[in-house]
């Protein structure tokens, strides 16, 4: 571990996930609000909470294992203690999982990237449709929380601290974009 690293209490951990909570339970109600069947309101809403949880175990099983915060608590958003019951590292060597980190990154993060849109575009073809300004507030906190609250706080908090964040594909995107 880097000498930035810190140990996460699993109540740090539930705080760090919050953002992506929110936009797991906002998403929910901009589907369900956008839908006017209640049978597929709820379908609706309770597939795109199951697509939420479904990726966040994609991330656990398919690139925690190669990150170096795998089996330990020093992982901001308790993945990687989570990673550690359910699947091994596969690697013998710690060093070695680290290099295969950015690209397990770029391939297994495309995965989860329709959550941050699945809303948006649902909730703006109805907006587009039947006005509501119920819904058109809806989407612009959805909005914030998923394209600003979320990526600031991973930005300025858990990546910050993160020793791959040099050749994390997220940051290296960020600091081209001058963030």
């Amino acid at each position: 571990m880097s000498s930035q690293s810190r140990q996460y209490s699993h109540t740090q951990e539930l705080i760090n996930n919050l953002p992506y909570i929110a936009m797991i339970m906002l998403g929910m109600a901009v589907l369900f609000l956008s839908i006017n069947t209640l049978l597929w309101k709820w379908l609706t809403a309770v597939a795109y909470l199951i697509y939420g949880v479904a990726g966040v175990f994609w991330i656990i099983l398919f690139l925690c294992p190669f990150c170096r915060y795998y089996d330990t608590n020093f992982c901001p958003c308790g993945y990687g203690q989570i990673a550690g019951k359910l699947r091994s590292r596969k690697l013998q060597n710690r060093e070695s999982s680290q290099d295969c980190f950015n690209e397990k990154f770029k391939k297994h993060i495309p995965v989860i990237v329709p959550l941050w849109f699945i809303p948006v575009l649902v909730g703006v073809t109805v907006e587009f449709h039947t006005f509501s300004i119920g819904l058109l507030a809806l989407l612009i906190v959805f909005a914030v929380d998923a394209f600003v609250l979320l990526p600031l706080f991973s930005t300025k908090h858990s990546c910050k601290e993160c020793p791959q964040r040099d050749s994390c594909p997220w940051m290296k995107q960020r600091r081209t974009r001058g963030e």
